[in-house]
């Protein structure tokens, strides 16, 4: 133990626990002795004592050291460690689905360098968050910290576990990409765990079968440090290698990924961002179709976020299936997932959820489907792509906002008699179209963490969803 005063370390562990996983910076906030402490409430948490819990890790500096003082942790109280070492975070929840064990992914995800953080899952790749068991790690594992991690008389083993294997051969077992036409993909991992993952599931690194799939790789090496961008493919800056890199070796798409690879995101062949929203209509009415074709003729299930865009509910309804509109948030939509039974979901972050993996998301997954669509058809992606893509969208727009229920209240009498309004996640506007008044809507969310109003903006063309966007944006920052 360091010589900080405990009531120092219970000051940061409430710091770096958040809605749905843990984080912050290391060594000012993320030690490991705090670590060590979530590890032990982690375990007593979840009943893994004498059971297994996965441990496994990001390429980030300080990963394989937070790896380790969670092992210590967890084996004090008689949890027995299965280090599966480097790997993304949807390998982390195919162990935890596979083996039927509690995981924990030490990642920042698309956070600087300067970052790290843990994100928890029960077994079988259950998402826990604070409503669901954060709250009772976090607390459990103050208590350590003030008083020490006590031992139990048997502790727990470790044992070392490589899944990558067996991890890319059950992706393969999802998606058939076999028969399709030969295509061309540039891949920017973003030095992230993509660089791993990709060769093994898309190429022949795992002993797979070879694919009529030719990789262009961009920063595949592992570099915590991100010596090229930020693993961070939401920002556009961070894509411009990507979409450039397109256009120069004339690839039918690209992929990015963000540093631990749960994410994934598609630009077409002329370079041009494709909304995630278009790749959730995809991936749903492929996974529609499969559940249809294999003889289940009940009700199917479908969820999308509310900010996806329109066209994600009105595929799921035009294949025959149910949308299910659920709040942001991640541990949320797995929530949902299983309460629903719901077979596929959709969020505008390029999150994507799966029934056939535990319900948890996997970017490698969509990325697969995606290729295995547009590769059984002829066209150019762009002209693919522009099937889902029928509305004008902003994209996130953030504003700094000292007073969000007065915001609230400009938005509401401004739009009154013009639109219906709910507030079931944030504001949400929708226009009362007519001839005159072309469909939009715009929804208006506190940030979890900053005093910020996150803003999205849809309409039926591009020059309907710019005076909404500046009509809302004024009334946001009067």
């Amino acid at each position: 133990m360091t010589s900080e005063h405990p009531e120092d370390s219970v000051a940061r562990l409430n710091t770096i626990v958040k809605a749905y996983d843990v984080r912050g910076l290391v060594g000012e906030a993320m030690t490991a002795d705090i670590v060590a402490a979530l590890a032990a409430g982690f375990v007593d948490e979840v009943g893994a004592a004498g059971s297994d819990v996965v441990v496994g890790h990001d390429m980030r500096d300080s990963s394989p050291e937070f790896a380790a003082a969670f092992a210590r942790g967890a084996q004090a109280r008689g949890a027995n460690v299965v280090n599966i070492g480097l790997c993304s975070t949807d390998e982390s929840y195919f162990s935890s689905g596979a083996l039927g064990a509690p995981a924990a992914m030490f990642t920042a995800s698309h956070n600087p360098a300067t970052y790290n953080g843990i994100k928890f899952s029960r077994a079988g790749a259950q998402g826990i968050s604070l409503d669901t068991g954060l709250v009772a790690i976090r607390d459990r594992a103050a208590a350590y910290l003030r008083n020490g991690v006590a031992s139990l008389p048997a502790e727990g083993g470790y044992r070392e576990l490589d899944v990558l294997a067996d991890y890319a051969a059950y992706l393969r077992s999802l998606v058939d990409l076999s028969g399709i036409r030969p295509v061309r993909v540039v891949v920017d991992a973003g030095n992230g765990m993509g660089g791993l993952t990709v060769p093994a599931v898309l190429g022949r690194a795992a002993g797979l079968s070879a694919l009529p799939i030719e990789i262009v790789p961009l920063y595949f090496e592992l570099d915590g440090t991100f010596p090229n961008h930020e693993a961070n493919p939401l920002e556009p800056a961070n894509l411009a290698d990507l979409q450039k890199a397109v256009v120069e070796h004339g690839a039918d798409l690209g992929l990015a990924f963000d540093g631990d690879a749960d994410r994934c995101f598609v630009v077409d062949e002329t370079g041009a961002a494709v909304n995630p929203s278009a790749i959730a209509a995809i991936v749903a009415l492929r996974e529609i179709t499969r559940v249809r074709a294999a003889g289940f003729d009940g009700e199917i299930y479908v969820i999308h976020n509310l900010i996806t865009s329109r066209i994600v509910p009105e595929t799921i309804e035009a294949a025959g299936a149910i949308p299910v509109r659920t709040k942001v948030g991640h541990s949320l939509i797995k929530d949902e997932m299983r309460a629903t039974g719901a077979i596929f979901g959709g969020e505008h972050s390029a999150h994507y959820y799966f029934r056939d993996f535990w319900g948890a998301d996997n970017g490698m997954l969509a990325a697969m489907h995606t290729i295995a669509e547009f590769g059984g058809q002829e066209r150019p992606f762009s002209a693919f792509a522009a099937e889902y893509t029928p509305y004008a969208l902003s994209g996130e727009i953030n504003s700094t906002v000292a007073d969000v229920p007065a915001a609230y209240a400009r938005i509401v009498e401004h739009y009154t008699g013009r639109a219906e309004f709910d507030e079931f996640d944030g504001l949400t506007v929708t226009g009362i179209t007519s001839a005159d008044e072309p469909f939009w809507w715009f929804s208006v969310r506190p940030s979890n963490t900053e005093p910020l109003l996150r803003l999205n903006v849809e309409a039926a063309s591009q020059g309907e969803m710019g005076r909404i966007r500046d009509e809302a944006l004024a009334l946001i920052r009067a």
